[in-house]
Order: C-alpha cells, then structure tokens, then sequence
C-alpha cells in the first residue's frame, strides 16, 4: 500500500515536475503502445488520445479497448492481441 501512495505522489509531484522539463526539449524515442478504456475518463475528455502521445513520443499506436480501468484484467485476449502485434 505504501509504494502504491508513493507512486500517486510522485505523479503528481516529481513526475510532473519531470515530464513539464522535458516538453517540447525531449522525445520518447522507442515505439509507444497505448491502450485506453472505451468507457474511461480518456475517451470521454479526448477526441484523439493518440494525438496527445505523438507530442511525447515519434511512434505512438493503440486504440481504445472494451474494458474498464483495469484492462488486462477486464480484456485479457485483446491486451494479449494488442501486445503481440506491437511486439512483432
């Protein structure tokens, strides 16, 4: 429980702090995956999710997923599909 508070604390302080250094300076150069519910908070407040990760990163894929907020959990085959495409 402890590391789990430490993490949330770190978003929201440190990493936060990091990530606002690094915009517009630094890019994430390795290809990204990003997977997000289709019933979340992301797919409701953004249009293009995948738009906001190309500002952070040169090679971003992904798509929403039918799941929840704990979507290996909730979607294992398709995080499974998802993943191995990404990785070949």
């Amino acid at each position: 429980m402890h590391a789990i508070c430490e993490e949330f604390r770190a978003a929201a302080t440190l990493d936060y702090q990091q990530d606002e250094a690094d915009r517009g300076n630094r890019k994430i150069t390795c290809p990204v995956l990003f997977l997000w519910s289709q019933r979340g908070q992301v797919a409701k407040l953004y249009d293009d999710p995948l738009a906001i990760w190309r500002e952070w990163a040169d090679d971003v894929r992904g798509e929403p997923v039918g799941a929840g907020h704990f979507i290996p959990e909730e979607a294992p085959d398709e995080t499974t599909r998802q993943l191995l495409a990404f990785l070949s």
